[in-house]
């Protein structure tokens, strides 16, 4: 009967051990985060281009400038809610994560639909 090749075996303590719930939660919080900007740099240039084409001195141009404002204060309370979600820690957190998640999936809905209409606004005006 021939020998079987075994490899030495490297002792379990120095293999790395990831925490896989860890890294979605860490992976989830970046995707948040990465959303909230794009959407506050659409909001921004959204905002830009309704005083660059002097749309805000209208009163509709008003009203999409105030629905800007609001999608913008809704993004700052996005930023404190994904602050706050980063500072959890221990699986008792995972409650009070998925709540602030709920909220902040909430206003980006909110915030989204508020751009959204300043872009047909602008596709009208073409």
């Amino acid at each position: 009967m021939p020998a079987a090749h075994t490899a030495p075996r490297q002792s379990t303590r120095d293999l790395p051990v990831v925490d896989l719930g860890a890294a979605r939660e860490a992976r989830r919080l970046r995707e948040f985060q990465a959303r909230t900007r794009a959407i506050d740099e659409l909001n921004r240039k959204a905002l830009a281009r309704l005083y660059q084409t002097g749309l805000v001195y209208t009163r509709q141009g008003a009203r999409l400038g105030r629905d800007l404002l609001l999608a913008h204060q809704h993004l700052l309370r996005v930023g404190d809610l994904l602050i706050r979600i980063g500072e959890l820690a221990g699986p008792a957190a995972a409650g009070d994560a998925e709540a602030f998640y709920d909220e902040a999936r909430d206003l980006l809905a909110r915030t989204s639909k508020l751009t959204s209409r300043t872009g047909l606004v602008f596709a009208r005006g073409r």
